[in-house]
């Protein structure tokens, strides 16, 4: 097994967000089991991998901040001619929002998210030199960035420790009581106590991706679970788990 990445001990407390999590809903496992959960998705996904294409940290940022309510593989048909022509704020801005239209035409809400890369764009330029920022901060200052996608081009950009609150992370720390929480930033903030620090790095896409292949929305395949045994949800349908084998190595076509 390839030896899990792990983040310098500040990442922690730099990716906290106020600790609000509730202490009325507490997670349902021991740390022991919590570290059994996630040995058994290092093993699973040695190195998981986003599946949004990018080619640099800007195109991360976009690509991202046009994921909400769309899905990575929507996202990636439209952006793949997008980003041949745009890849830097500077060309973005001199494409323009109309010609950004129709390149993203088919992502809902397309409208709003043209007009809000332009304007990410433009303040790229005039307050950051055309360079993505690297704190949460100041990512979360620019126009239709929030929180989720902070931690996103924080984590993949430029390697912190970040959990990105998404739909899937969201139900699954709700379904199985991992981390129990009436909102994102509550889940979020409970992940980061109760998972162990050498897990931290890439816990995010291990959830994300059990969310999408396994735990799926309207019907979990417990089947294939590699921690049907230890999960506690009730709506599970198997207490045996999947073989923990290594999958495949995950082809996605992204640089940078």
């Amino acid at each position: 097994m390839k030896n899990v990445k792990s983040p310098p001990p500040s990442r922690r407390s730099n990716a906290a967000p106020a600790r609000r999590a509730s202490a009325r809903q507490r997670s349902a496992y021991k740390p022991a089991e919590v570290e059994e959960i996630f040995r058994r998705f290092s093993v699973q996904r040695p190195e998981p991998r986003g599946e949004l294409e990018h080619v640099n940290a800007f195109t991360l940022l976009v690509a991202v901040a046009l994921s909400a309510q769309a899905t990575d593989a929507g996202v990636n048909r439209a952006t793949r001619p997008l980003f041949a022509v745009a890849d830097t704020p500077e060309k973005m801005l001199a494409l323009g929002e109309e010609r950004l239209r129709d390149y993203i035409r088919t992502i809902g809400l397309y409208r709003n998210k043209a007009k809000n890369v332009i304007a990410l764009s433009e303040k790229l330029i005039a307050n950051f030199g055309g360079e993505v920022p690297r704190t949460r901060e100041e990512l979360m200052g620019l126009p239709g960035v929030g929180r989720k996608t902070a931690n996103v081009v924080l984590q993949m950009a430029f390697g912190q420790a970040a959990i990105a609150v998404d739909t899937h992370i969201f139900r699954i720390a709700n379904r199985i009581r991992l981390a129990p929480g009436k909102t994102p930033d509550e889940v979020e903030a409970h992940l980061l106590r109760v998972i162990p620090e050498k897990y931290l790095f890439h816990a995010h896409h291990w959830l994300i991706l059990h969310g999408r292949y396994v735990c799926k929305a309207r019907r979990p395949e417990c089947e294939r679970c590699v921690i049907a045994d230890l999960c506690k949800s009730p709506e599970k349908t198997c207490d045996i788990p999947a073989p923990l084998v290594e999958l495949p190595p995950q082809v996605i076509p992204v640089t940078g």
